[in-house]
Formats: structure tokens, C-alpha cells, sequence
């Protein structure tokens, strides 16, 4: 029983984050592009406040679309190991990828988007079984690296539309977060 709430949970988290980037999208296109400006504009002190809500705005329809399903997939997968941490890898993988942008992207872009929390959960459900030593979540790595292996193309500077930097910083929070949130490997002691 507590599996199944766990998974109704994950999916209601997961279903409520991502219907909330259509949600904006939609407020956006009303607004004329309104919320665009919360993207992140590179190595400008006051955009660093943009780095949370530019990772749940996007640039049209597509763009959300394009981001939904795996989103929706890899988010799920990862809000079962526990809604705290997930929202702990999430935050990490925000941070992290939206510093990158700001540090790296090229002058006088704006970058928004959820693709970096793409790969950085990516990043995050490939490593996360070999840092807690958990068998099963090697498996559920080895799986998401088959199915969404070919993500890894997205880090490279190929697409001058694509913003490769919130993809890499991205992947790399995603990497950092299951070192820094790994569950602990000492054994429970046992209680009479």
C-alpha cells in the first residue's frame, strides 16, 4: 500500500509541476511574451534572481511540449525515491544549471526553459544508484541511459538556438545532486 501512495503521489507531483509550465506558457503568449524577461540574461547581477523561474518558462508551445514527456518520465521516476528529495535534486539541478547559463551563455541571449531539469534528473537517475550502492537503481539508470541516451548530444554546441550551457550545467547538477543528497550506506541498528 505504501508503494502505490508513493507512485500516485510521484505522478500527482510530477502531472501538477508539468501542467504548471503550460499554465505559464499560456499566461505568457497572453501577456505578449510577458514572463520572458525571467529568463536568464548571462553575467548580469540582477538576472541571478531569474535563475529559479527561468527553468519553468518557455519560448512557445514546442518548446513546453518538448519538455513535457521526459519531464514527465524522468521526473516520475525520480520523485519515487522520496518528494523531499526530489524537490532537494531539482533545486540543485536549478541552481546549478542556471549559474552555468549565467556564467557561460553568450552575451545578449535570454535562456528559459525546463530542459536543463531534463538532463540534470537525467544526470541525476544515471549516477544515483552507483553513489547509493542500490542494485535496483543501477538497473533503473542503465534503462533511462538506453532510452534516453541520445540526450547526451544536447550538451554539445551544435543548435546556436539550443542553449547547450543549460543543458551541460544542467547534467552536471543532476550529477552533483545524487553525491550530495545520496542515501546513507550505514546500516540501521537494530531495535529489540
Amino acid at each position: 500500500m505504501r508503494t502505490g501512495y508513493r507512485a500516485l503521489t510521484a505522478g500527482a507531483v510530477v502531472l501538477g509541476w508539468v501542467g504548471l509550465l503550460w499554465v505559464l506558457e499560456a499566461i505568457d503568449l497572453a501577456t505578449g511574451h510577458g514572463l520572458d524577461d525571467h529568463g536568464i540574461s548571462p553575467r548580469e547581477p540582477g538576472e541571478l534572481l531569474d535563475i529559479v523561474p527561468a527553468a519553468f518558462l518557455h519560448d512557445g508551445w514546442a518548446h513546453v511540449a518538448s519538455n513535457s514527456v521526459p519531464l514527465l518520465v524522468l521526473g516520475f521516476i525520480a520523485a519515487l525515491g522520496g518528494l523531499r528529495r526530489f524537490a532537494g535534486v531539482v533545486l540543485t539541478v536549478i541552481l546549478i544549471g542556471g549559474l552555468g547559463v549565467w556564467l557561460t551563455a553568450p552575451a545578449h541571449t535570454i535562456t528559459l526553459g525546463a530542459s536543463g531539469v531534463v538532463f540534470g534528473l537525467f544526470g541525476y537517475l544515471l549516477v544515483r544508484g552507483f553513489v547509493d550502492r542500490r542494485p535496483l537503481d543501477v538497473v533503473v539508470g542503465l534503462i533511462v541511459a538506453v532510452v534516453y541516451g541520445s540526450l547526451l548530444q544536447g550538451v554539445l554546441p551544435t543548435d546556436p538556438g539550443v542553449s547547450w550551457q543549460g543543458h551541460l550545467f544542467g547534467l552536471i547538477g543532476g550529477v552533483v545532486a545524487a553525491f550530495a543528497l545520496r542515501r546513507s550506506t550505514t546500516p540501521r541498528a537494530l531495535t529489540p
